[in-house]
């Protein structure tokens, strides 16, 4: 069935981001679920990212006759239907099986960008067949340069043609929550688990079917595909000696096409990124996973835009659960948006088409909104009026 024939029923029974949310949680097991939910440190940021979006309030304009948003955009050259795509999350095989590959679908059916992780439990060659144009690639830099230039081939390869370079993660966050609920890697056959795979079947169904998850793209450069083996190979070889130089580096590899640091919070940090040939700057907080102490990702976005001056795009990240949330960033001069756990909540609640949905609510919410506001098109959007303080 396609999705097509779904979206009535799903629009009247999910018509939110949160009613996915909570289908998700009941569908897969509870450490999926909190490894996929949690920040680190008491989380104060996981609900600053959310609410910091409130302390925008616009004033809308009426009386502006029949109209129909139009939310097309540009970006880096390419032409997207909407100004959303979907932001890398690694392992997601732990929450669905599949979910790369589904989610790559749903962007190639929608024109808008999807992002594989480097820790993806699916490989750029398998993703590809999938995604069409529209595959971006997350680098998570490697300490082997040679790893470095075959990830950046592979993916090449494969068709994906912007590179998002991971930069805020120094060091592997502490994630508390995550390790409350027993993540394991490999997975520990325990009483508990053998509960939860009894206790959601069709989880348990499809993840035999699909074997469980592995981080394959990765496993290619360990010679062992045990998951104790990869799992320690992206502890030690992965992040931690990020610096300029290795951001010119893989801009070099990549070649002619576009190239985004990803992870930005500080204005200097981000004139940098532009000094040294970054086609565009990340602004995140990597979904509030890696430091509890870091402002909510759309607190420090003026201060960035301000600091890049318009010499590059701007894609925001860190906190999109609604259309609403979408406008706001756009409106404080983000030029394009990425969201990864609404997206990947949606195929743990529905499958296949899950992410068919995630893109139909966060679209139609942005384009409802937007009438509501009284802006029929992003560049009105940005000159539209808020209350000030």
């Amino acid at each position: 069935m396609s999705y097509e024939k779904l979206q009535a029923k799903w629009s009247n029974q999910y018509p939110t981001i949160q009613d996915l949310v909570k289908r998700a949680k009941r569908r897969i097991p509870h450490v999926g679920y909190e490894y996929l939910s949690a920040g680190t440190g008491d989380e104060d940021l996981l609900d600053r990212n959310i609410k910091a979006f409130q302390n925008i309030i616009f004033l809308p304009r009426f009386c502006k006759g029949e109209f129909e948003a139009n939310i097309r955009t540009t970006l880096f050259g390419r032409k997207y239907n909407a100004p959303i795509g979907i932001a890398p999350v690694g392992l997601t095989g732990l929450m669905w099986p599949r979910t790369e590959h589904y989610l790559a679908a749903t962007c190639n059916r929608w024109k808008i960008p999807y992002s594989l992780s480097t820790v993806a439990t699916e490989t750029p060659e398998s993703t590809g067949k999938y995604v069409g144009d529209m595959g971006w690639f997350q680098l998570y830099p490697p300490k082997d340069m040679d790893v470095t230039e075959s990830l950046l081939q592979r993916a090449k390869d494969a068709g994906f043609h912007t590179l998002l370079i991971t930069a805020d993660v120094p060091m592997a966050s502490r994630r508390e929550r995550t390790k409350r609920a027993g993540l394991a890697v490999p997975p520990k056959l325990t009483p508990k688990m053998i509960w939860e795979g009894m206790t959601h079947p069709l989880w348990s169904f499809y993840t035999l079917k699909n074997g469980l998850p592995r981080l394959r793209t990765v496993e290619h450069y360990t010679n062992n595909n045990d998951m104790k083996f990869v799992s320690g190979f992206v502890g030690n070889r992965l992040g931690g000696t990020l610096d300029w130089d290795y951001c010119k580096r893989v801009k070099d590899l990549w070649g002619d096409n576009p190239v985004v640091l990803k992870g930005i919070l500080h204005p200097e940090d981000a004139a940098k990124a532009v000094d040294i040939g970054m086609d565009g700057v990340g602004v995140s907080n990597h979904g509030a996973r890696q430091f509890n102490g870091a402002p909510a990702t759309i607190e420090a976005l003026p201060a960035i835009v301000k600091a890049v001056g318009g010499r590059v795009p701007i894609v925001f990240d860190s906190g999109i659960r609604t259309g609403l949330d979408v406008m706001r960033a756009l409106y404080l001069g983000a030029d394009f948006v990425l969201a990864g756990r609404a997206f990947i909540y949606a195929v743990a609640a529905l499958g296949k088409y899950g992410g068919d949905h995630a893109a139909h609510i966060l679209i139609d919410d942005l384009k409802n909104n937007m009438v509501q506001l009284g802006v029929k098109n992003l560049g009105e959007l940005r000159r539209a009026d808020i209350v000030q303080d």
